[in-house]
């Protein structure tokens, strides 16, 4: 394997910000409202997904884990990875990039430290869970002003914040953060873009917020106005940042109408476009194959997801050569009718709908990845159903918690490879 050539000739480098590898999995307090935190992840954490199929399939989680495990759990298989792998060694930690730059040949990279090296490959795998996305909502700039909201990635536990609760976003972060705040106030407001209004308990549903008024006054789509409103969450999403990477590498903004594609790569915050397999960028100016973006899909079991993009990647470096411009440029345009007919067009709405991926697509893009490596791996059906019935297992599974069963159910289990 091309990848192990790499790992015994020292050539191989991995620069992590932070104290630890884990990601958004590794913990960190937030005590500073002012400075960004390095991970989302707050206190009460599990997993959505079975661990069955959310794990690494050359490397399951051990056996008589939770089947939905806390974050801890997570973050010591993480570890336990990147030991099993021997990578440590090739890992340097506290470590920021702070830019990017193509030099000749080569790709041209500063620390924050100073130091500069030159590489011929980069694999850019930051994430996209660290900036917030804020909405565009009348009266929000004056409610962060004043402490009366925060945004989902500085929340870690439930505390009293008022007698009523707004918390805005309907992803699995607003759920947990919703849930939790249900039992430190005495009502629970949600905002949830299309939801009927509903009224259950201390629990109210509205849809999509429209206004912040400055008196506790909240608006919503449907014309329906909740008053006395004492803090608001918004759990509202994330920004793709990269700001190791500028012009003429990376560029803001839209992507205008295609075809043809564009000849520079544009960063919406939404997606990077054009990318080759969400991997590699489409455009003139450098090999596709040098420069790779890593874990950009989202709505996707992230860890299988990366294990067969790494394939891909590997396989694109050590042959630059089968990488097909002609046959990627079309399967691009493809996509990209694909979604502007969903988007009447619109850019604005191509860049927020281009990397979510529906329904059974990342297991075919695993796949397509797959076959592109020139591995025979197929993602296998029993991972498929585990994730079509991972609202069902989980709803199952905490019920089996409540009633002190969990751990009699998986004792023993998971002796076998996870797929």
């Amino acid at each position: 394997m091309h990848y192990r050539r790499w790992l015994t000739s020292g050539s191989l480098r991995f620069f992590e910000e932070r104290h630890q590898v884990g990601g958004i999995w590794l913990p960190e307090a937030t005590t500073d409202d002012s400075r960004l935190p390095m991970t989302p992840l707050y206190d009460s954490l599990t997993t959505n997904l079975p661990h069955p199929t959310m794990c690494f399939p050359s490397f399951p989680f051990p056996p008589s884990t939770p089947v939905f495990p806390v974050a801890a759990r997570v973050q010591t298989y993480l570890l336990s990875y990147t030991s099993h792998f021997k990578l440590s060694s090739f890992i340097r930690l506290n470590t920021l990039v702070t830019d990017i730059r193509r030099n000749g040949s080569k790709w041209t990279v500063q620390l924050h430290n100073g130091e500069i090296s030159d590489f011929d490959l980069v694999i850019v795998t930051n994430g996209h869970h660290r900036v917030p996305r804020y909405p565009n909502v009348p009266g929000l700039e004056s409610w962060l002003a004043s402490k009366k909201a925060i945004h989902s990635v500085w929340y870690r536990h439930r505390k009293y914040l008022g007698d009523k609760v707004l918390v805005v976003g309907g992803g699995p972060s607003g759920t947990d953060i919703s849930t939790e705040m249900r039992n430190a106030c005495k009502i629970l407001v949600r905002s949830i873009s299309g939801a009927p209004r509903e009224d259950s308990g201390n629990l109210k549903v509205r849809p999509r917020l429209t206004k912040l008024g400055p008196d506790g006054q909240v608006f919503f789509e449907d014309g329906s106005v909740e008053p006395g409103v004492d803090f608001c969450i918004l759990a509202t999403g994330y920004q793709v940042s990269l700001p190791f990477l500028s012009p003429p590498i990376v560029f803001p903004g839209l992507t205008p109408p295609c075809p043809p594609l564009p000849e520079i790569l544009r960063n919406s915050t939404y997606h990077l476009f054009p990318l080759a397999r969400h991997l590699f960028p489409l455009q003139p100016h450098f090999p596709p194959t040098s420069l790779v973006f890593m874990g950009l899909p989202v709505r996707v079991a992230p860890l299988p997801v990366l294990e067969a993009q790494a394939a891909a990647v590997v396989h694109g470096f050590a042959h630059p050569e089968a990488f097909d411009v002609e046959r990627e440029t079309h399967d691009l345009l493809a996509r990209y009718a694909e979604r502007a007919a969903q988007a009447d067009g619109d850019p604005a709405a191509i860049a927020r709908s281009w990397s979510v991926f529906q329904e059974d697509e990342q297991f075919v893009y695993q796949d397509q990845l797959y076959e592109f490596a020139g591995r025979d791996i197929r993602v296998p059906q029993w991972r498929k159903d585990m994730y079509a019935a991972k609202a069902l297992l989980r709803r199952f599974w905490v019920e089996l918690e409540r009633r002190g069963e969990a751990d009699d159910w998986v004792r023993g289990v998971g002796g076998g490879r996870c797929g």
